[in-house]
């Protein structure tokens, strides 16, 4: 019999469709859930079920997901259920109440765990005891990183459920080499984009404050006081990130040195044109994806000394790493790149040997489809459908608003 696999995740969903084909070919049958568009599916002939929920907001709307994927689930009646992203991972628990083998991916702890504000630090207990909660039907837990493992383990929040770590969704290297040959040249960019001659430094991310934005905002005049040509390209969405986002205004004031592009789909091509990436993320990150995108396009990294970052950038070696809310120190970096390209370039080939050996798709597949095999043959644990306290539980997903997750 093909064991058939449902996949969970948020509105990104759509970029772990080489990792759900990966596992097509390995024989599992594979339907995808997502709040995202699936026209993308469609596009990979891989099945697609949309159901919604507001990564800011609750008000009702989490119950409203939770019975979404109630009924979901039981019209696909899959053998397994895997989630990721942080909503999905504290819905789907609900939903199953242990009918299916369910493996959570915990992709990053987010803003509840990198915030200072005092309305982080209140959440945090809760969050603790929805994450002990949903554990108690959870199969196993998987880590991107060694840092949230521990953290879990620390403070018991897995139960009796495996814990696993794995590195990343893995990067389709084929694909992403493929990418860059399709996508438009670096001369055709720098002239769609009036760049001229000048050194790029290339963000790519959410908008997000608590990706770090206005702390680059805060560097660029720093690096520009050395280095007048440098420009800074950010790329990713701002308007649908809702009470994170960075204002508009913020950016156009470093205008036309700092150019924000959007959402874009040739980020392959954009890396192609950089000089190095920067990333100064304040999140708890699970292994962030563009890291692993920037060490393939052969760039050195400037990254913050976050979890996630420290298991892709190892500090002197393929870049640097600097403390979060730091211009200074992330200003002091790019310019050493800046200044140094012979250095730089040697940073970014360790980057593409890093990637691929250790973060290539078929290692990172391998590795769960041998776990879904030990649960789904029954040597891992049996997952429990006896707990019953989930009136409480379904209360406490008010609080999930404000989890609105890690990235990849």
């Amino acid at each position: 019999m093909v064991p058939h696999l449902l996949c969970v995740g948020g509105e990104d969903h759509s970029l772990r469709i080489p990792f759900l084909t990966a596992l097509r070919q390995r024989g599992f049958r594979v339907t995808a859930a997502s709040s995202g568009d699936g026209a993308a599916f469609a596009r990979a002939d891989l099945p697609h079920l949309s159901y919604h929920f507001d990564r800011f907001d609750s008000r009702g709307a989490d119950r409203a997901a939770i019975r979404q994927l109630s009924t979901l689930i039981g019209d696909v009646r899959p053998d397994i259920v895997q989630t990721f992203d942080t909503k999905p991972n504290l819905q789907t628990p609900l939903a199953l109440r242990g009918a299916v083998p369910l493996v959570r991916t915990i992709n990053g702890l987010g803003w509840v765990f990198s915030s200072r504000a005092l309305r982080a630090l209140a959440l945090r207990p809760a969050y603790c005891a929805l994450q002990w909660g949903m554990s108690r039907w959870t199969a196993a837990t998987v880590f991107q990183n060694s840092d949230d493992k521990a953290f879990f383990e620390r403070y018991r929040l897995l139960g009796s459920s495996q814990a696993c770590l794995i590195h990343g969704s893995g990067i389709d290297v084929e694909a992403f080499e493929k990418a860059r040959v399709r996508g438009p040249s670096p001369s055709a960019l720098r002239t769609e984009l009036g760049l001229g001659n000048a050194e790029i430094v290339v963000m790519v991310g959410r908008l997000t404050r608590q990706k770090g934005i206005p702390t680059l905002l805060d560097a660029v005049p720093l690096v520009r006081a050395k280095r007048p040509n440098a420009r800074f390209l950010l790329v990713g969405p701002r308007q649908s990130e809702g009470p994170f986002a960075v204002d508009q205004a913020e950016i156009d004031r470093h205008a036309p040195h700092v150019i924000a592009l959007g959402a874009r789909t040739d980020v392959p091509a954009i890396l192609g044109l950089a000089d190095l990436l920067v990333l100064p993320t304040e999140y708890r990150e699970g292994i962030p994806r563009v890291l692993l995108e920037a060490g393939l396009a052969g760039l050195p990294i400037v990254a913050t000394r976050m979890p996630g970052c420290c298991d892709v950038v190892t500090d002197r070696w393929n870049g640097y790493l600097v403390p979060p809310r730091d211009p200074g120190a992330l200003a002091a970096r790019i310019l050493d790149l800046l200044d140094d390209p012979d250095g730089a370039r040697i940073m970014g080939l360790r980057s593409v040997k890093l990637v691929r050996r250790e973060f290539y798709l078929d290692g990172i597949v391998d590795q769960y489809s041998d776990l879904y095999g030990q649960i789904l043959g029954g040597q891992g644990r049996r997952v429990q459908s006896g707990f019953r306290s989930r009136p409480a539980l379904v209360e406490k997903t008010a609080a999930l608003r404000e989890f609105s997750g890690g990235s990849e």
